[in-house]
């Protein structure tokens, strides 16, 4: 028999969990790299019959968020979920308003590197709001998902959840964020949004089915570590609530 507990995520004391300020910080740290590395850039890949499939850089790292997302909320209910979200969502902002800072700072006349930091770190703020805002709508959406489905599948099949929730999560995220990023702007025709949005959404589908077995692992050490299993009977999904 397993020594898991399970509880209604309103009954959980706070402060109970011994692993959830390391999940919450994998999650963070995986969520300011892919805003940093690659959320801009358009790789392609040479595929068979196809040729050249063009897709977002961001791929091999934003997908990762939505993995640890399921984990909290399949592990630490929607509640803990929501806190981890509001948490990424200012740590993004924090970075965007640093990294305009910095850039704006004048630079050393001995120090030659301005242009090319300014490609690096000179985010437009056009992009920044809708990564910001796809970020939060998508992880909302695959928490409130990841969540509900728990509840009624009785805790059975993680499969479906992790899956079904990346699918309505993951797709709120990209049709909110290239159209908005990237719609009408210079190098990106319409024909290239819609193609890098479907590919996007494919692609970080894609990761999650292949990833399902390390977050079957993940969460079966979790719940076994923290030595419960949280259901949302009775949750608030108020995005703008803070109480756990």
């Amino acid at each position: 028999m397993s020594a898991e507990r399970i509880v209604a995520a309103r009954d959980m004391e706070r402060g109970a969990f011994r692993w959830f300020d390391f999940v919450m910080a994998a999650f963070v740290t995986i969520l300011l790299l892919s805003n940093v590395i690659g959320a801009g850039k358009v790789a392609v890949i040479d595929l068979p019959l196809v040729g050249q499939w063009p897709f977002g850089a961001g791929i091999l790292f934003f997908p990762l968020s939505y993995v640890i997302g399921d984990v909290l909320t399949e592990v630490y209910g929607y509640a803990r979920a929501r806190r981890v979200i509001w948490a990424g969502t200012a740590a993004v902002l924090f970075m965007a308003f640093m990294s305009y800072v910095v850039v704006a700072l004048p630079p050393a006349p001995t120090w030659t590197n301005q242009a090319a930091y300014e490609v690096i770190f000179g985010q437009v703020p056009r992009i920044v709001l809708a990564s910001v805002c796809a970020f939060w709508a998508g992880e909302f959406a695959n928490a409130y998902v990841m969540a509900r489905m728990k509840v009624w599948t009785g805790g059975r099949h993680l499969w479906s959840r992790t899956i079904g929730s990346t699918l309505v999560g993951q797709g709120v995220d990209s049709l909110i964020f290239y159209p908005l990023a990237f719609w009408g702007a210079e190098g990106w025709t319409t024909h290239l949004v819609v193609v890098v949005l479907f590919t996007q959404w494919a692609l970080k589908v894609g990761w999650e089915v292949l990833l399902t077995p390390v977050t079957y692992l993940i969460v079966g050490w979790l719940k076994r570590a923290e030595g419960v299993d949280v259901f949302d009977e009775g949750t608030d999904f108020s995005p703008f609530r803070a109480k756990v």
